[in-house]
């Protein structure tokens, strides 16, 4: 009989599962999902902090650029995946609009919120308004005043329909009670492009993806969404200075899928407090001049649930584009 029992104990030890659930996370690398193409605030952002927290998980972080419907489709995908700790994303504010979004027009959102658990704010910028700097816009107003002589004939670019930087001149266009052309891209990076190539004459971005181009004299900015001016921007004033009620930040953070064990979550937590310490990353974001927002998961949470409701908000108040834009 001992010999049975101890066979049977031997067989469970050596199981697949069993052998898994003794392993030590993280046991291989770990993928970082990033929902936009790469040259946007995200995969920015992404690709600056992964030295670091390759250093402090003690394996490597190998970040994947997962496209398509402003966000959404990598936003999903995450959001189903196997909850082991292994499938990570970072994400921007555009989180919360998606299934917002997705339930004016009475479809199932891809993926819920409660899907994912935050593990840590990296960053929190304000999104900025660029044109060409031979555009004939030399300020805000200028823009503004020229969109209500001519509703529909200005157009600009976005990461996808509802997604940041569309939400960003949605809220633009409400507040200051004018009508562009909405074309929507794969992403930030690609809609960057496409306003230094003339395919289109705006765009709304976080300073990450434009300030290089503004500084090259490619660019020229000419308001942002946030709540005081840019410290790298001092001179370019805000909507709500100019009157206009149109506040936006893009931040971006790390999640994983809900159901991830507690303790991969505190391993991750634990590793991307490291990782934002590192003076590596802080260099890394001074270069693109984004500045470093972290918060741990508690705060992020709160963080999170306070500016999804603002959002969401927003969302109904736009309403469905296609009526806006009759």
């Amino acid at each position: 009989m001992k010999r049975i029992v101890a066979l049977a104990i031997a067989l469970v030890t050596l199981a697949p599962g069993f052998a898994h659930a003794q392993e030590p996370y993280p046991s291989r690398p770990v993928a970082m999902i990033v929902p936009f193409p790469p040259g946007g605030v995200a995969d920015l952002t992404a690709r600056a902090i992964q030295p670091s927290l390759d250093r402090a998980l003690k394996q490597r972080v190998i970040i994947e650029n997962k496209t398509g419907a402003g966000g959404a489709v990598g936003m999903a995908y995450v959001a189903g995946a196997k909850p082991d700790g292994y499938t990570t994303l970072m994400a921007l504010s555009s989180i919360s609009i998606i299934p917002e979004a997705e339930k004016l027009y009475g479809r199932k959102p891809p993926y819920e919120m409660n899907q994912l658990v935050p593990i840590a704010l990296v960053s929190a910028d304000p999104t900025v308004l660029v044109v060409r700097a031979e555009s004939p816009w030399k300020t805000a107003k200028e823009f503004i005043d020229d969109a209500k002589q001519r509703p529909g004939k200005i157009n600009y670019g976005s990461s996808g329909v509802y997604g940041t930087l569309h939400m960003a001149m949605a809220m633009l266009e409400s507040g200051a009670g004018i009508q562009m052309w909405h074309v929507p891209y794969q992403g930030a990076g690609p809609a960057v492009t496409a306003l230094l190539g003339g395919q289109i004459d705006a765009l709304a971005s976080g300073p990450s993806a434009v300030v290089g181009q503004i500084k090259a004299g490619k660019f020229r900015a000419l308001a942002s969404w946030g709540d005081k001016r840019l410290a790298s921007l001092p001179d370019v004033p805000t909507f709500k200075e100019l009157g206009i009620d149109a506040e936006f930040f893009i931040w971006s953070g790390i999640f994983v899928p809900a159901g991830t064990p507690e303790p991969v979550i505190a391993t991750l937590r634990n590793a991307a407090r490291a990782a934002v310490a590192d003076p590596e990353f802080k260099a890394a974001m001074d270069k693109i001049e984004t500045p470093i927002a972290y918060l741990d998961a508690p705060e992020f949470q709160r963080f999170w649930d306070r500016d999804a409701q603002r959002l969401g908000d927003a969302v109904r108040r736009i309403g469905r584009i296609e009526e806006t834009k009759k």
